[in-house]
């Protein structure tokens, strides 16, 4: 079983933490808030163990890259593996369109705004 021996974080993810930490706080108070910095922290770390528990964005979505995701809902980390290091990239709530924010590749279509007037 090969462990990887580095987890980063961007700067991007870090400052999406952050946020998300106050933000909770405000609205839920302290332990919420540790909680759920604690859940999407530790599920990070187990990609130093499984690597490959993610699901290559590459199998779903026409395009090349190296991006893997998982749920840690209602959020979506984005990885990649390089060397001995597990990068965290991005993190998105579930509400974001992240696949536009982050290939420029829109996730519903048309119809489906014209359907739900969105």
């Amino acid at each position: 079983l090969e462990f990887y021996s580095k987890l980063e974080y961007s700067q991007i993810v870090r400052r999406k933490l952050k946020s998300l930490c106050a933000y909770l706080k405000a609205e839920y108070g302290e332990e919420v808030s540790k909680k759920s910095i604690k859940k999407i922290t530790d599920a990070a770390r187990g990609l130093q163990k499984l690597p490959d528990k993610g699901v290559e964005l590459s199998s779903i979505f026409d395009i090349d890259t190296d991006y893997k995701y998982f749920v840690v809902s209602p959020n979506y980390l984005f990885y990649y593996v390089e060397d001995d290091t597990v990068y965290i990239a991005e993190m998105f709530n579930e509400r974001e369109d992240f696949m536009y924010q982050l290939f420029g590749i829109p996730s519903h279509s048309s119809e489906s705004e014209d359907y739900w007037g969105e």
